[in-house]
C-alpha cells in the first residue's frame, strides 16, 4: 500500500526510490529520490484547406477553395498522398496536429472526508 495514499497525496505520476547512502562521516542515511514518470501523449494529424497558389506562374495569388484533404487511394499507395477533391499533393494542405495527454493512473478512492 502506498504510504502517501492515506494523506491524500496523489503520487501516480512519480516514482519514489529509497536509497541507502554513505555520507562523508561514514554514516548510513536514507535518501528519498522522486522521479517523474514520462507522460504519454497521442498525436493525431489532420490536413485542412489547400494552400497551393495556382496563379504563382503569372505573379498572382489564387487558391482553389478545397477545404479538407481527402486521400484518393488506400493507405500505403502513392494515391494516398493525392487529394481526391483538388488533385494537389498532401503537402499543399494545411497540417493540423492535435496532441492529447493520456493518463494511465488510478487515484485512491475518496472516502468523503
Amino acid at each position: 500500500m502506498n504510504m502517501h495514499a492515506n494523506k491524500g497525496i496523489n503520487v501516480s505520476f512519480c516514482r519514489t526510490v529509497v536509497q541507502l547512502v554513505k555520507s562523508n562521516n561514514m554514516r548510513k542515511r536514507q535518501v528519498v529520490v522522486r522521479r517523474e514518470e514520462p507522460q504519454r501523449s497521442v498525436r493525431s494529424v489532420k490536413y485542412g484547406e489547400c494552400q497551393k497558389n495556382h496563379a504563382a506562374n503569372v505573379g498572382g495569388y489564387a487558391v482553389d477553395g478545397c477545404r479538407e484533404f481527402m486521400a484518393s487511394g488506400g493507405e500505403g499507395t502513392s494515391a494516398a498522398l493525392t487529394c481526391a477533391a483538388c488533385g494537389c499533393h498532401r503537402n499543399f494542405h494545411k497540417r493540423q496536429v492535435e496532441t492529447e495527454v493520456v493518463c494511465e493512473c488510478s487515484s485512491p478512492p475518496s472516502n468523503g472526508t
